[in-house]
């Protein structure tokens, strides 16, 4: 007589297998979401260098067409500041160059809250400019402060996707001139990034650290850019 014989696994087999497995799925899954926060974290960085690059390219176009210009700070219509072409608020300023001026307000205005400042610049139909290229041949925009942006000729230059571009500080200085040849050089230093407020420190120059424990640092980049622009080689002036 004989006897059919079957084998199988074991129950101390089966449970080192389901351990295996489970052990595998876990690893699979945190090292699915470390690449997912590598990946946000690179698309954060380089759309805040893609229009960080954007607008100082921009700017020095602008400038490089342009006559040598007053930056004296302009904060209202005060005599002694009627020929500046650089307005400076707590909130944004402008920046007038000939055939374009360009609007902005800073991160903190436009989330607004207690403590923040005033928004600045608006347009004509009462929204706020995020940072605007406007046609504006004549510079009315700084001859008159309060004036209000028209819409139908600006153009946006920051994005305002899931990264909401901002910029959070904006300065511009004559650094040398020759009136002999009509040029000048200016410095510009500008700050541009995400604006979860969360997320950055409190001068907005950078974002807090993973340890702070607020916001997702992977959607958060802030970066300094500091260019220099020539203005010059046209009869006449501002």
């Amino acid at each position: 007589m004989s006897r059919d014989k079957t084998s199988g696994f074991t129950l101390i087999e089966l449970m080192l297998s389901m351990t295996f497995i489970s052990v595998l799925l876990v690893a699979i899954a945190m090292t699915t979401i470390q690449i997912s926060n590598i990946y946000n974290k690179g698309i954060t960085l380089r759309e805040v260098n893609q229009a960080g690059r954007a607008v100082s390219s921009e700017l020095q176009r602008s400038i490089a067409s342009s006559v040598p210009f007053d930056v004296t700070p302009k904060s209202d219509n005060s005599p002694g500041t009627e020929n500046s072409k650089y307005v400076v608020r707590d909130g944004g300023g402008r920046l007038c160059l000939g055939n374009y001026s360009y609007a902005w307000n800073y991160g903190k205005a436009l989330v607004g809250g207690a403590g923040a400042p005033a928004i600045y610049n608006k347009y004509d139909d009462n929204t706020p400019v995020r940072f605007a290229k406007v046609e504006d041949a004549g510079g009315a925009l700084c001859s008159d402060v309060n004036l209000a942006v028209t819409k139908a000729k600006a153009t946006e230059l920051l994005s305002t996707g899931d990264r909401e571009l901002v910029l959070h500080s904006f300065a511009v200085t004559e650094t040398s001139s020759d009136p002999s040849t009509n040029q000048a050089l200016y410095a510009i230093t500008m700050i541009i990034g995400t604006n979860d407020r969360q997320q950055l420190t409190t001068d907005d120059t950078s974002c807090k650290p993973p340890s702070a424990g607020v916001g997702d640092e992977n959607y958060c980049s802030v970066n300094q850019w500091d260019i220099i622009a020539r203005a010059g080689n046209k009869a006449g002036g501002q």
